[in-house]
């Protein structure tokens, strides 16, 4: 894959590099135009199942989203990281799909997944005014909570009027600047995502195992009921017969 973009080579969400990509975005304060009408959705899960609703909260956000957009004349495509969120948007917004990511989840996220995904998107052909990232920030070990992040493109941030006041800043840098908090967001994502999902499945499982003792309680007592119940009617019988001779 063809790296676009600086490369991170902590890959660390919070090291310093990344940090500074984030800290010039916000105090440019970007804003996509009223006038650009495209406008993509990534969302990110992965390709494992088994931990509760944490791909269907992302996909419930990316429709939400997919239907504000449109109703207000917004031209949408979908970018699906995982594939589970691709079986859950295929049926209803598949006309939205640009691209489908595969094979997430299933080893632990690096910087140059990210990478890739990043260069996938740039070189589909969407032109892109501005995006949204829909993923799972990891709260706590039994919370977890769905947030989005935003995106521009190289056009939006060149045409932000606070980004003059960086003189030094010229057209290479400062797609390699764009290129990179794209790169560095989706990376965040990957993470994020990666450590609600496991903490998810975990809950589910230690449920699932729970659920199991108790259904394995219930029919060790019916069975031993049932087993009871069946000796108490043959010594009934028994007796009764010896009373009868």
């Amino acid at each position: 894959v063809r790296v676009r973009a600086p490369v991170c080579v902590c890959a660390h969400v919070h090291c310093v590099c990344c940090v500074c990509v984030s800290e010039l975005y916000e105090k440019v304060e970007i804003k996509a135009p009223e006038d650009r009408n495209k406008h993509v959705v990534i969302g990110v899960s992965s390709d494992r199942g088994l931990c509760g609703a944490v791909h269907a909260n992302v996909a419930k956000a990316v429709k939400r989203e997919v239907g504000r957009l449109t109703g207000v004349g917004k031209e949408v495509m979908l970018v699906n990281v995982g594939d589970k969120l691709r079986g859950l948007l295929y049926k209803t917004h598949g006309k939205h799909v640009l691209l489908n990511c595969k094979d997430v989840g299933r080893k632990t996220a690096t910087f140059s997944d990210a990478t890739a995904i990043a260069t996938e998107l740039l070189d589909s052909g969407y032109q892109f005014d501005q995006g949204t990232i829909f993923f799972n920030r990891f709260k706590s070990v039994i919370s977890y909570t769905t947030v989005e992040k935003p995106v521009f493109s190289m056009d939006t941030v060149a045409s932000s009027e606070a980004i003059g006041v960086y003189d030094d800043i010229d057209a290479d840098v400062l797609r390699n600047y764009q290129e990179f908090a794209l790169v560095n967001t989706i990376f965040l994502a990957l993470k994020e995502s990666a450590a609600s999902e496991h903490s998810a499945r975990m809950t589910s499982m230690d449920s699932a195992s729970n659920n199991a003792t108790e259904m394995i309680e219930k029919l060790t007592l019916k069975l031993n009921r049932t087993r009871q119940a069946a000796i108490t009617k043959e010594l009934i019988e028994i007796i009764s017969g010896a009373a009868v001779l």
